[in-house]
């Protein structure tokens, strides 16, 4: 057994790279060790995590240990998403099911089939849509949308979440019975300040790539001080926030020995308060005015939304107008207009199409 298990662990890091999931910390490796039991039994398992804890890695990973690894690995972030269009993400949609839908498109269950399927926030996704899963967990079938044809699939799941979907089902936000089903395995993924042991090695680890990334041939060291401010740090952000501060530390150190780390960037000496005052004394008389004078302010809360829907929209669409509408919901026309009414503020990394 433990032959077969090494064998499983030496594949999976041939076949994927996941150097941030490091750790020596007893925490760690017991998460790792759950991980790696689990990880070849063909059933749905559920990761909960904070923030930054390393969710998308530990997916990878459960994936290239499994029966599965020769097949696909396919994501998909449910917060990212309009709750309109998670559906259509994820059963795919026929040809002139809504306006803008103009060819067949599969979705992520069919592109996951014979591998597994990586649903990020899980608790985000729509009541009725939950239904759709389950039925896809109990028989391996689903309907794209505006289809009543039957596809079928072989997945296996795995969910990740920050929330407490067991409250979530208390409040008749998450069905139960697709709780009881995604949680056949429940791994909890230990913040990074319970595992203080592993701080140092990682922070080494994020320093030394860092400083092959900025071409820099001496291996940078960390300062007895700075060590310590590393360690005694709480990590709100985990391992994604010590990637991001080692590696601000090592691209403003001017020699390979860093003495300071900067946790928050918007904080630093010499940047004058008065830059931010007029904006604070202007949200503080806002928040002081009745509705009636708070109104403008809501208009530009609303246009701000509606430009960074459609820029996103445009980018994943590669600037497909039409295909960018269907993201939205919007027929092409409509998407035009807002198009038109936004256009000036929208950053154009190409010539819009049609």
């Amino acid at each position: 057994m433990k032959k077969q298990k090494d064998k499983l662990e030496s594949r999976a890091a041939f076949t994927v790279k996941v150097p941030e999931a490091l750790g020596e910390s007893k925490t760690f490796l017991d998460f790792r060790e759950q991980l790696s039991k689990v990880a070849p039994i063909d059933r749905p398992v559920l990761l909960i995590g904070e923030r930054g804890t390393g969710k998308e890695l530990a997916a990878s990973r459960l994936h290239f240990l499994s029966k599965r690894w020769q097949g696909p690995l396919v994501a998909l972030n449910c917060s990212a998403l309009n709750p309109t269009l998670i559906e259509s993400e994820l059963f795919g949609y026929e040809k002139g099911a809504f306006t803008g839908a103009e060819e067949r498109r599969r979705g992520r269950f069919e592109s996951a089939d014979g591998g597994t399927l990586f649903l990020d926030e899980i608790g985000n996704i729509p009541m009725e849509v939950q239904e759709k899963i389950l039925r896809v967990v109990e028989y391996g079938s689903f309907e794209r949308v505006g289809s009543s044809e039957r596809v079928d699939v072989d997945v296996r799941i795995v969910a990740a979440t920050h929330a407490d979907l067991e409250a979530l089902v208390e409040k008749g936000r998450f069905k139960r019975d697709l709780l009881d089903r995604l949680s056949f395995e429940v791994l909890y993924l230990p913040p990074l300040r319970v595992r203080k042991e592993d701080i140092v090695l990682l922070a080494n680890h994020f320093a030394v790539r860092m400083a092959h990334e900025l071409d820099r041939e001496e291996i940078p060291r960390f300062s007895d001080d700075a060590l310590r401010a590393l360690e005694n740090y709480s990590w709100p952000g985990n391992v994604r926030e010590l990637k991001n501060v080692v590696e601000r530390a090592v691209y403003r150190s001017d020699s390979s020995l860093i003495t300071e780390v900067i946790f928050n960037p918007f904080q630093r000496e010499g940047v004058p308060t008065e830059l931010f005052s007029r904006e604070a004394k202007q949200e503080a008389r806002h928040e002081s005015e009745p509705a009636e004078a708070r109104k403008p302010l809501l208009k530009q809360v609303v246009e701000d939304l509606e430009v960074r829907l459609i820029q996103e929209a445009l980018e994943e669409s590669r600037y497909n107008q039409r295909k960018a509408a269907a993201m939205l919901g919007l027929t092409y026309h409509q998407f035009r207009g807002m198009l038109g009414k936004h256009k000036a503020r929208m950053v154009q990394k190409t010539t819009f199409g049609s």
